[in-house]
C-alpha cells in the first residue's frame, strides 16, 4: 500500500512524500523501526517513477519517495524558489519530519546532486548514499541551450497518452532507438487538460531549477560525503565510465556499479538488473 504524508519544505512549501508500506496499518511490524530509505526522483520526475523499486525496499525497510517542489503532487514554487539550497533543504526537511533519519538517500540524475549535497551539508542526517547516473562535472551553457530548444520542439498539447508515449519512445529527436521504457517513463509525468495532455510541471521552472547546476562542479561537494556511496551507471547513460570512476576516488567510501543495457533513466529501464546493482550495497549499509 502507498499512503501520502505532507511534509513542509524551505519557505514553507507544502511537498508530498509517498510511504511504501509492506504491511497494513493496522497490522504494523514488530520491534524496532525499519531503517528509512528516502528516493529522489530527477529533474521532470516524480515519486512514483520509484515504485517498482519502493516497493522491494519496503519488504525490510522504511521507504518513502519525495515529490520534489514543482514535480508531481507538491506545490510549484515562486520561479526564484527553484535553487540548489531549496531542493537540499526540502530533503533534510522531509528526512526530519517523517523520522526517516540517518538514512539511505537514493537519487537520480538531479536528485542524487541534492542528495550528496544533503549528505555533505548534514552528515547526521544520512547513513549512506545512492548516485544514479548524475555527473559531478559542469555541463555549461551549450547544454542549458540544447534543453531549450528541446523543450520547445515539444509537439504540445498531446492528444493521448499514446502520443506521449510514441514522441518520447521514438519520435524525439534524442532518441537513438526505439525505447518504449521512456515513453513510459514520461507519460507518467503527463496530466489531461481542456486541450490535451500537458507535463504536470513547467518546463520553464525545470529550466530554472536546471541552470544552478549545470554551470558549476560539483566535485568539492562530493569530497565532502564521509559515508558509503554507491555511484551507479547505465552503460548508455548520461554519465560516462571515467569520470563515474573519478566520482568513486573522489568519495572518501566510494563504489561503483553498473547496469548493462540501460540508459539515463536506469531504475525504469532495468528495474530487476537496478536492484542487484544496488541491493547488496544497502544490505550492508542498513543491516550490516
Amino acid at each position: 500500500m502507498v499512503r501520502r504524508i505532507d511534509v513542509t519544505g524551505a519557505g514553507g512549501l507544502r511537498l508530498a512524500a509517498w510511504e511504501f508500506a509492506g504491511h497494513s496499518e493496522s497490522d504494523p511490524p514488530a520491534g524496532p523501526p525499519a531503517p528509512g530509505v528516502l528516493l529522489l526522483h530527477g529533474l521532470m520526475g516524480r515519486a512514483s517513477h520509484w515504485a517498482s523499486t519502493a516497493r522491494w525496499l519496503s519488504e525490510r525497510h522504511r521507504a518513502v519517495a519525495l515529490d520534489q517542489r514543482g514535480h508531481g503532487r507538491s506545490d510549484r514554487a515562486p520561479q526564484e524558489g527553484y535553487t540548489r539550497e531549496a531542493y537540499v533543504e526540502d530533503a533534510e526537511a522531509a528526512l526530519e519530519q517523517l523520522g526517516l533519519a540517518p538514512a539511505v538517500v537514493v537519487g537520480h540524475a538531479m536528485g542524487a546532486l541534492t542528495a550528496w549535497q544533503l549528505a555533505a551539508k548534514r552528515p547526521d542526517l544520512v547513513r549512506g548514499l545512492v548516485i544514479c547516473d548524475m555527473r559531478a562535472s559542469a555541463l555549461g551553457a551549450a547544454s542549458q541551450r540544447e534543453w531549450e530548444h528541446w523543450f520547445k520542439a515539444w509537439p504540445m498539447p498531446f492528444a493521448t497518452l499514446g502520443d506521449v508515449r510514441k514522441w518520447f519512445g521514438e519520435d524525439d529527436p534524442w532518441v537513438e532507438r526505439p525505447n518504449p521504457s521512456r515513453g513510459e517513463f514520461y507519460a507518467e509525468v503527463m496530466h489531461e487538460t481542456s486541450d490535451g495532455w500537458r507535463p504536470v510541471f513547467e518546463p520553464e521552472q525545470m529550466l530554472k531549477s536546471r541552470e544552478t547546476w549545470v554551470y558549476d562542479a560539483h566535485w568539492e561537494e562530493l569530497a565532502q560525503v564521509r559515508c558509503p556511496a554507491l555511484v551507479v551507471r547505465g552503460l548508455d547513460g548520461e554519465l560516462g565510465r571515467a569520470e563515474s570512476q573519478e566520482m568513486v576516488r573522489v568519495l572518501p567510501h566510494g563504489r561503483y556499479a553498473e547496469v548493462t543495457d540501460a540508459g539515463h533513466l536506469v531504475h525504469y529501464d532495468r528495474p530487476q538488473a537496478w536492484r542487484i546493482a544496488i541491493e547488496p550495497f544497502l544490505d550492508g549499509v542498513l543491516t550490516g
